[in-house]
Parts: C-alpha cells; sequence; structure tokens
C-alpha cells in the first residue's frame, strides 16, 4: 500500500510547480515521472504504487499541465521544462536519479539527458514523443493574437476528452467517470488556454538525430503496438539513433500505456534496474 508523500509546490523557473513526493527509506534510487502533453501526474496513478514498493519516487506537474501555474512568466520550451526538473530535483537533493517519461514527457528526459548526461544513470521512455518539428510560423505569428487562446479552448472541446482517450487508449473499456474527470480537471480553468498559447510559440523542435546519438545514458523503450499517436516505427526510429537502448512492443496496447499496462510497465523496468542496481 502507497504510504503518505508530501505533496506541495516549489517556485522554480517564473511558476509555482506541483509535486508528489513518496520516499522509500529502504531504496537509495529515486525514480522520476514525467507526464505527457494534456496530461499531469493523474497519467500515473497505477503505476506509482507499483513503483514506490522498490524505490523512491517524485512526480511532477509539467508546467502549464495539472496543478501546476499557468504562469504568464514561464517559458514554455523543452529545454526550461528540463532545467525545471533539474532545479526541482537539485532543490529536494536527490540523488541516484532514473527518469521516466511518457509521450511528451519523454521527450523532456531526451532534453535533460542531452543538457546534463550525468544526471540520470538510466531513462526508460514511454511512448515517447520524437522528431516533431516546430510550430509553423503563421502558427506562431497566429499564437500573439488576443483571441487564439480561444481558439485553442475550442479546439480541445471539439474533440473532447472521451474522443482522446478513445484514440489514446486500445481498451475502450477501460474508460470511466473518474477518467474523464481526471484529464478533464486542469482544464476548467481558463488559464491554461492562454498557457497553452505561449506553448505555441515557445516549444522548440523535438531533439534531432544528431543531438539523440550524442546521448550515452542506457534507455528503455517501451512502446503501444497500436499507438497512433506516436507510432511504434518512432519508437524503432528512437531505439537505432540512441546509443544504448532496448525496445520493448506491448501487444493490444495503445498510446496510454500507463493507463492500459502499468503492472507489465512496472515489471519492464524493475528487471531493466537489476542489473544496474547490482553493480
Amino acid at each position: 500500500m502507497l504510504q503518505p508523500g508530501s505533496f506541495g509546490f516549489q517556485a522554480i523557473n517564473e511558476a509555482n510547480v506541483y509535486y508528489e513526493f513518496y520516499p522509500n527509506t529502504s531504496s537509495k534510487k529515486t525514480i522520476v515521472l514525467l507526464h505527457g502533453f494534456l496530461s499531469s501526474t493523474f497519467t500515473f496513478r497505477h503505476l506509482i504504487p507499483l513503483l514506490h514498493q522498490d524505490y523512491q519516487v517524485l512526480t511532477i506537474d509539467l508546467p502549464p499541465f495539472g496543478k501546476s501555474e499557468k504562469s504568464r512568466r514561464f517559458v514554455y520550451s523543452y529545454k526550461n521544462m528540463a532545467q525545471t526538473v533539474i532545479k526541482l530535483v537539485e532543490f529536494f537533493k536527490l540523488k541516484n536519479i532514473t527518469l521516466i517519461g511518457h509521450s511528451m514527457g519523454g521527450q523532456i528526459v531526451l532534453n535533460i539527458l542531452h543538457l546534463l548526461p550525468q544526471f540520470s544513470n538510466e531513462a526508460i521512455l514511454l511512448c515517447s514523443s520524437a522528431y516533431l518539428k516546430r510550430a509553423a510560423r503563421t502558427l506562431i505569428f497566429t499564437s500573439y493574437l488576443p483571441f487564439f487562446p480561444f481558439f485553442v479552448k475550442y479546439w480541445l472541446e471539439r474533440t473532447g476528452v472521451k474522443k482522446n482517450l478513445q484514440d489514446s487508449l486500445f481498451n475502450h473499456d477501460l474508460i470511466n467517470e473518474e477518467m474523464i474527470q481526471g484529464y478533464l480537471e486542469p482544464f476548467l480553468s481558463k488559464e491554461i488556454f492562454t498557457a497553452l498559447a505561449r506553448m505555441v510559440r515557445h516549444r522548440e523542435g523535438d531533439l534531432p538525430a544528431e543531438k539523440l546519438q550524442q546521448i550515452q545514458t542506457p534507455c528503455l523503450l517501451i512502446w503501444g503496438e497500436q499507438d497512433r499517436s506516436v507510432p511504434l516505427e518512432i519508437g524503432k526510429r528512437l531505439k537505432n539513433d540512441l546509443t544504448n537502448a532496448e525496445l520493448v512492443v506491448l501487444k493490444d496496447t495503445g498510446h496510454a500505456i500507463p493507463e492500459e499496462r502499468p503492472t507489465e510497465i512496472y515489471q519492464y523496468i524493475h528487471t531493466f534496474l537489476q542489473p544496474v542496481k547490482a553493480k
């Protein structure tokens, strides 16, 4: 059973960043969990209790998502998000770090490994975002217009939370009211849409192949075979570009693998970390 952790906010890089920290006095390793685009710590609610059996766990709501501040001063670039994670981990004085990132969170992990190679002993990428270009110039220019946040709100409402979950999950039977409300809640605040407009112009492109090839950190890639958001071909390409990576493919699984396969993911992660722990 998951023991009580510490939940709170820490001011970093012009935003109050929400975190949850679950200590484990029997482990010196800390797992740092980073969620994907339009998501939050909520996406790891099934995986956290499993990981906490063996490790300390720190999970972070990347601004502007989840409970973190939708700041007008924060720079919503991947580089700044990576630096924010680094500063929060340093604030807690945590050592022996393993980074785990889902979707966009995987791209933040890769940015951290590129910026500070010694930061993490190993990394796990769950259906990681990769090879996306920066937004088109016309969209970036449009994002400065006063009405643009309303356009973002309209675009998100048109698709809807349930439709996004159906696109992300292979097994639609898992979708229930708790899941829908959990993913909807952060978007009940109008400030999120202004922050997302800023993200459109701040977000640089994903790391190019030549930078990925410089990353030496051991990486485990776990992918859903039926991932429609970040197709398996991206995972295969990423495995080839990363110097020290292995790829695991989960059958009958979509993009939201922390929702669909938390137990299998935990088992693969634990096995992957065992040789590292034994050294």
